[in-house]
């Protein structure tokens, strides 16, 4: 706990076996109270490593829900288990779970409500081995979004993000996506809702094992990424009105 506040990480864990342990074995219990896992009907053996660590709270989903599908899961099951500090952090090992302290200690001490850890800030992205195209299309993507939603964010695709229990209670989650577009709804459903959002430098590692979309795929979350835009700023314009944003 920090002043009193629970703090959970969860995991949500898509054929993670290679790196859960090394991603596991870095969350700083000194302050993590619960650690939730999804697994989204991997078909390697990521539930077994789970166990095997001892991992408390495990959810397996029967079919492939999708990426948002499986968040949903991890934040009903950690509120359900009274947390007012949710951190998500994919158990791939790309991001280093080193930063929690920092994230958890900023919504702790009511300095921000939602803190993610940026890829972009520094030089971390292109030295971890972020893919040159896809460094440049988050380059894009984020300058238009800032453009639209009035935000100056340094990147909106980061998958390493902390929220407080007042946060996840006030957003409309269930009428989100199941895919990856589901962070970029989260953060407009955030900035609609009127809270900020704080940023901290996030060294990144690229593997072989960590999770990754296809260039086809990635042309399918940019393009929801413009549309999620869009509909934001015709939202705040009170242009059009939008169930998300409810």
């Amino acid at each position: 706990m920090i002043n009193t506040k629970k703090v959970i990480v969860v995991l949500p864990a898509y054929n993670a076996s290679e790196t859960l342990q090394k991603t596991y074995e870095e969350i700083p219990f000194d302050i993590v109270d619960e650690v939730v896992l999804v697994d989204d009907n991997s078909t390697d053996e990521t539930l077994r490593v789970a166990k095997e660590l001892g991992i408390k709270h495990v959810i397996k989903h029967e079919q492939n829900k999708g990426y948002g599908g499986n968040q949903k899961s991890c934040y009903k099951k950690a509120l359900s288990l009274g947390g007012d500090i949710i951190i998500m952090l994919h158990p791939d090992y790309q991001y280093t779970p080193k930063l929690i302290h920092s994230m958890a200690y900023l919504i702790a001490n009511d300095v921000y409500p939602v803190v993610m850890g940026s890829r972009i800030l520094g030089k971390g992205a292109l030295r971890g081995g972020m893919p040159m195209y896809k460094y440049i299309a988050n380059r894009f993507l984020t300058l238009f979004q800032n453009i639209l939603i009035g935000q100056k964010l340094s990147e909106y695709h980061t998958g390493f993000r902390a929220f407080s229990a007042e946060v996840l209670n006030a957003l409309n989650l269930e009428h989100n996506s199941d895919d990856f577009i589901f962070d970029n709804q989260m953060l407009c459903q955030i900035f609609s809702k009127g809270f900020e959002i704080a940023e901290i430098t996030c060294p990144t590692t690229y593997s072989e094992e960590s999770s990754s979309i296809n260039f086809q795929r990635s042309m399918t979350y940019g393009l929801g990424v413009l549309k999620v835009s869009v509909q934001y700023f015709l939202h705040k314009k009170k242009i059009r009105s939008f169930q998300i944003f409810k």
